[in-house]
């Protein structure tokens, strides 16, 4: 297949870099940084398949759409569960991304994927990425674009610990000289942790909340140790006995209950990861520490419970919402410095005709 030549295709066109997540979609343009924060939402209407929004205007449509227009998040634990809605969902991203700049040829796109997902998972983030108008298509384990964003020394021989917990999954690795020596994907997250909020105030109090409020909530007065003051907020929604609204007040103690269950899981995977590994990289990570990012790093007391469980100092990154997507910035900066740490490099790279 023809290749364009790599001048050329810096002049006219664009590098992109992707974190393609269950919960939010955030998109790099490299020489601008972070042009987009969207939530990964896409709402569509049935009777005619055309998308009506994407992003914040598709999620404030959750829970109160008419029945021919359904709001829906195209990815499930880091992966695709729809296709062709995702494929739309990039485009609109990409188009919008570069809609300052009109180029001749299609971007060149990094994409952050969860580690450990499948090679048809992966291809199809690739095809979807490539129908989207993509030139160009690099996928990276959403760990090491993690490591990188944090400008943590991934390529040196030094074992690093970096746990991102997401929306849909949470991703624990170690690294060192350039690759993922353990790693361990827990479809354990932000979502799920929502779902047992949102069970837990239906079990308790006998109140229907939606996702949403249960998000507000965890974000609100959400932790996993018991804080220096009470935290409390309140909340609306439909009561399962008279089927009329109610109000009522959540505590942290409350969520913490709630979620206690998803929060041992996830201890106790990151515990299996560190059993699983070589004797001198646990003890880089004794000396180093354990990175956390991703929207789970902020929640209340999670840094401290993890020190006491695992005996290692740990470090919360700066900005963790942003660190995969700052990922993709740096190895759009060369890649090919950074070529090892990409997935199934020689098949993603293939050009669009």
């Amino acid at each position: 297949m023809f290749k364009i030549p790599k001048r050329i295709a810096e002049r006219f066109s664009l590098d992109i870099g992707i974190d393609l997540g269950t919960a939010n979609t955030l998109v790099y343009l490299k020489g601008k940084g972070i042009v987009i924060t969207e939530p990964s939402v896409v709402a569509v209407n049935q009777k005619t398949g055309q998308v009506v929004a994407v992003g914040r205007e598709a999620r404030d449509m959750l829970g109160r759409t008419p029945p021919h227009i359904t709001a829906v998040r195209p990815l499930v634990e880091g992966v695709i569960s729809d296709f062709e809605v995702t494929e739309e969902m990039l485009s609109y991203l990409i188009k919008k991304a570069q809609a300052e700049q009109r180029m001749l040829l299609g971007p060149r796109v990094v994409i952050g994927v969860p580690s450990g997902i499948t090679n048809v998972e992966i291809r199809a983030v690739r095809d979807a990425a490539r129908n989207a108008g993509a030139r160009e298509v690099y996928i990276i384990e959403e760990p090491m674009a993690a490591a990188l964003g944090a400008r943590l020394p991934v390529h040196e021989p030094v074992g690093t610990m970096i746990i991102d917990i997401g929306g849909g999954t949470t991703d624990i690795a170690l690294i060192s000289l350039g690759g993922i020596v353990r790693s361990k994907n827990l479809r354990v997250a932000g979502d799920v942790m929502n779902q047992d909020i949102a069970s837990y105030i239906r079990s308790e109090f006998k109140i229907l909340i939606g996702d949403r409020t249960a998000e507000d909530v965890k974000i609100a007065v959400g932790s996993v140790m018991k804080q220096g003051a009470p935290l409390q907020t309140t909340i609306r929604g439909r009561d399962l006995v008279t089927g009329l609204p109610r109000e009522i007040v959540i505590t942290d103690a409350d969520v913490r209950e709630a979620i206690s269950l998803s929060v041992t899981s996830m201890v106790e995977a990151i515990k299996e990861v560190i059993e699983s590994a070589p004797p001198e990289i646990v003890a880089d990570v004794m000396r180093g520490g354990v990175y956390l990012t991703g929207g789970g790093a902020l929640l209340r007391g999670l840094p401290e419970l993890l020190a006491q469980e695992l005996k290692v100092p740990i470090h919360v990154v700066d900005d963790p919402l942003t660190t995969v997507v700052r990922g993709t910035g740096v190895i759009l900066e060369d890649i090919e410095r950074f070529s090892s740490v990409l997935v199934d490099d020689d098949e993603g790279a293939v050009q669009n005709p």
